[in-house]
């Protein structure tokens, strides 16, 4: 029986995808539930998973296009599968590599697949790369982008890439050197997405920074004393983040406004206190959402946000998972970033920006004394948040930060 398989309902507000590759071709033999193609759409990337096992007889749309919920994608012919059966164009590609590199490069028929992401598999199909040449550093062997470029650098690679001469061309002084050359890429729908939001917010809001500094001593002492037994009690790491969101909702509660949200002439002021935490992810900056931060232990924060940030990385993360916000913060300091000025995710009127720890002289008890230190920057909607505000909340976080004993007792 021939069964179509269709675009699944997309997410609330998203009208369409992108059919981003197909991971099957005709006449190729699947089980159920494996994935047959990527949809991606402006923040997540969708698996449609095939509803029964049998042989892909046809496919009616081709990478790159655009489709919408419901729209047929492929026909699959159901019927019993053969495990020993090795798809047609699989097993040519491997007899191909072995022959041409005349060792063990391809990867063995008893071998699982290695999995990637979209975006992985993408750079690999366009440098024409096996998965099985690549290292992976990722967890478990995942490869990642990087360990696709650092492969196409590398001596082997450099194989790869430069089969073909490199095209030269003598300059007006009888030099000769190499080409100049251009790419043009269509945008994922995720950066489109990015950019349209980042125009908006410059666009809608009033955007302002102001900036502070706070010495992190007594967190890194706080966190150094009791890492370990963190971890082993709870099972997670106790990061940096944890603290910074503690007194970010402490901030909140103080000035609400700066939890509050612009629509049209009205100003909605939100009694609870969902952050929104940036992640650079291999498509884009993501930034997931965790609900409810002022109810969450540091622990509970820890663990949801590790969750949340694994699967932005890997592209399994929902719509719902990032969506809501109500304050947003950002760490360019892993980056190594100094001192920023972040841009607003809209509707929310503020967002925190975090950077790297500097140890410097600063001046203690009318002392001269090493600190580590970190710039904090605030931008804030200008439309309702006042100066006042902006910089009586940052010195709010900045003494929670100096003070984390003030996280406890919420003062």
């Amino acid at each position: 029986m021939s069964i179509e398989i269709k675009v699944p309902p997309l997410p609330e507000s998203v009208s369409d995808a992108t059919l981003v590759a197909w991971h099957k071709q005709p006449g190729d033999s699947v089980s159920r539930d494996e994935n047959l193609v990527d949809l991606e759409t402006d923040k997540v990337v969708l698996e449609v998973p095939a509803p029964a096992s049998g042989t892909l007889t046809e496919i009616k749309v081709s990478d790159g296009a655009t489709v919408t919920a419901g729209d047929v994608l492929a026909l699959l012919e159901e019927g019993e599968v053969d495990a020993d059966a090795e798809p047609s164009g699989d097993r040519e590609a491997a007899e191909a590599q072995v022959g041409e590199s005349g060792s063990g490069a391809a990867k063995q028929p008893d071998s699982g697949p290695i999995k990637t992401s979209p975006a992985v598999r993408r750079l690999l199909e366009e440098h024409d790369l096996d998965a099985t040449m690549v290292p992976g550093s990722g967890k478990d062997g995942r490869i990642t982008k990087g360990d696709v470029m650092a492969f196409l650098k590398s001596e082997g690679g450099g194989g790869v890439a430069s089969a073909e001469p490199t095209p030269v061309v003598a300059g007006g002084d009888g030099a000769v050197g190499p080409a100049r050359s251009e790419q043009r890429v269509p945008m994922t729908r995720l950066r489109a997405r990015i950019a349209e939001r980042l125009v908006e917010a410059q666009r809608t809001a009033a955007m302002l920074t102001t900036f502070n500094e706070v010495d992190l001593t007594e967190v890194m002492a706080l966190r150094s004393r009791y890492r370990d037994s963190f971890e082993k009690e709870h099972g997670v790491r106790l990061g940096f983040m944890s603290f910074f969101a503690k007194a970010s909702v402490e901030a909140l509660k103080k000035f609400p406004v700066v939890n509050a949200s612009v629509e049209g002439n009205d100003i909605v002021y939100h009694n609870y206190y969902d952050l929104g935490i940036a992640v650079s992810t291999e498509r884009g900056l993501m930034v997931p959402v965790l609900r409810d931060v002022d109810q969450m232990s540091f622990a509970d924060f820890e663990r949801e946000l590790g969750q949340l940030a694994m699967k932005a990385q890997d592209g399994s993360i929902g719509m719902e998972e990032l969506t809501g916000g109500t304050f947003s913060i950002t760490n360019g300091g892993i980056f190594g970033s100094m001192l920023s000025t972040p841009i607003l995710n809209p509707p929310q009127s503020g967002i925190l920006g975090m950077h790297a720890i500097q140890k410097r002289p600063m001046v203690v008890d009318g002392e001269v004394r090493v600190r580590p230190m970190m710039y904090l920057a605030l931008t804030y909607d200008h439309r309702i948040i006042d100066g006042r505000e902006a910089v009586q909340f940052l010195v709010t976080i900045k003494n929670c930060l100096e003070d984390p004993g003030r996280l406890l007792l919420q003062i």
